[in-house]
């Protein structure tokens, strides 16, 4: 009750302003239906990708079970965010209560955390399908993929729960305005009074832990992918090996580039500007563009794409 009351004497409100994307544009309303429709976009392109590897039995094997996770935690990621974002703007209003922000702080920090995880058990999976061909029905069966994927979402919703309570315990006794589209840990740290340079470190150490096993398991996988890919005889085969890594590599670049960005790099590198749109980079465009990735360059989704369409229009041709 003390420290309830302390907390209020010193913030005076329970809510934030967020000043978002909108107050930088000199065209809010061009803006909004732009988000409108990569939110859109975003939402159906993972949803059909899901729905494709679900319903095409070609399709059910380790790699596509680890896209569709990919595709879920897309789907839920950009859906933390910009639906509240264009509710806001269309409303006028800009506010977010303290437990709101408390929670979509929670859940981008989990599902960003889980993402991470997930793409090294993507590179590793990628690794025995193309190293060890023989063993890869034993090495990746589906006890194993499950034990993957469920790793990645819990070690991910650590993140969340480590530093989300202790970010939201700090007293903000400064302007409630976050200069941020969402609840962004070092954007609602500015607000704090108290010197929050021990939690940037813990924070930063937290970061380097995170990432460190997962890069170092992309980055020994793709070592000996490649290695394995330069001694192959077969033309065809390398074409394809390389054409689904790079697919991989270029998700993970996208995605693990901009998590350097705004919890790695130090402050002077850093302005409200900048970090807005590495931001809007990766929670807004990446879930767009992966479904993309994975699609357009992948001759198994694209087959099984033309497949269900040419149903659509036979059972559509045999109504009429």
């Amino acid at each position: 009750m003390e420290n309830n009351t302390w907390v209020n004497n010193h913030t005076g409100r329970s809510d934030f302003d967020l000043v978002g994307l909108f107050s930088q544009s000199k065209h809010p309303a061009l803006f909004c239906v732009v988000i409108l429709v990569d939110f859109l976009m975003a939402l159906s392109g993972n949803i059909i990708l899901i729905l494709l590897i679900y319903f095409d039995a070609h399709l059910h094997n380790p790699m596509y079970f680890f896209i569709t996770q990919l595709s879920l935690m897309d789907v839920m990621y950009i859906s933390v965010t910009v639906p509240k974002m264009l509710m806001d703007q269309v409303m006028g209003v800009n506010k977010i209560s303290a437990p709101e922000c408390g929670m979509q702080m929670f859940l981008y920090l989990t599902l960003g955390g889980s993402e991470f995880f997930l793409l090294a058990a993507m590179a590793y999976d990628r690794y025995v399908a193309i190293c060890h061909p023989l063993r890869y029905p034993i090495l990746m069966n589906n006890r194993v993929c499950l034990l993957l994927v469920s790793s990645s979402w819990f070690l991910g919703s650590v993140d969340g729960f480590m530093i989300t309570p202790i970010t939201m315990t700090f007293p903000f006794c400064r302007s409630r305005e976050i200069y941020h589209f969402f609840c962004e840990v070092p954007a609602v740290m500015k607000l704090s009074c108290l010197d929050t340079s021990l939690y940037e470190t813990f924070m930063y150490l937290c970061c380097v832990i995170s990432l460190l096993f997962p890069v170092t398991v992309i980055s020994s996988s793709y070592s000996f992918i490649l290695f394995t890919i330069h001694r192959m005889k077969s033309a065809e085969g390398r074409k394809k090996a390389f054409a689904t890594c790079s697919s991989h590599m270029t998700v993970v670049v996208l995605f693990y580039g901009a998590a350097v960005y705004t919890y790695m790099l130090p402050n002077t590198y850093h302005t409200p500007e900048k970090d807005m749109i590495v931001s809007f980079f990766y929670t807004i465009l990446t879930p767009v563009l992966n479904p993309l990735i994975y699609s357009l360059r992948n001759k198994d989704v694209t087959r099984a794409l033309k497949k269900m369409l040419n149903v659509k229009s036979v059972s559509q041709e045999s109504i009429k």
